[in-house]
């Protein structure tokens, strides 16, 4: 069982940076890839980026070179640094256990000014 909780949205003005943290519970966190989500409203839920358990990564190109996904295994925590926000990042941000049903409840991230 691995519960995931994510932190760290809010509101920010256009350009600004954000970063949202993903901790897990369970002693497997190590052996996980994690995925980060985004769903906006009334938008599909949108794949933004991508970490495995050994480090590699993937990203949306809507959010290449202003997102990086990284991973502390010792805090058993995913993070989401975003920079050069815009209007259209904004959604609720899911972390994510690819193949499981291992869902967190979702942070909102408003960028407007």
């Amino acid at each position: 069982q691995v519960q995931l909780v994510e932190s760290g949205g809010g509101l920010v003005q256009p350009g600004g940076s954000l970063r949202l943290s993903c901790p897990a519970s369970g002693s497997i966190f190590a052996t996980l890839s994690v995925n980060w989500y985004r769903q906006a409203p009334g938008k599909q839920r949108e794949l933004v980026a991508l970490i495995s358990r050994v480090g590699t990564t993937n990203y949306a190109d809507t959010v290449k070179a202003r997102f990086t996904i990284f991973r502390d295994n010792a805090k058993k925590t995913v993070y989401l640094q975003m920079h050069s926000l815009k209007p259209e990042d904004t959604a609720i941000y899911y972390c994510h256990v690819p193949g499981t049903e291992y869902w967190g409840q979702g942070t909102q991230v408003t960028v407007s000014s």
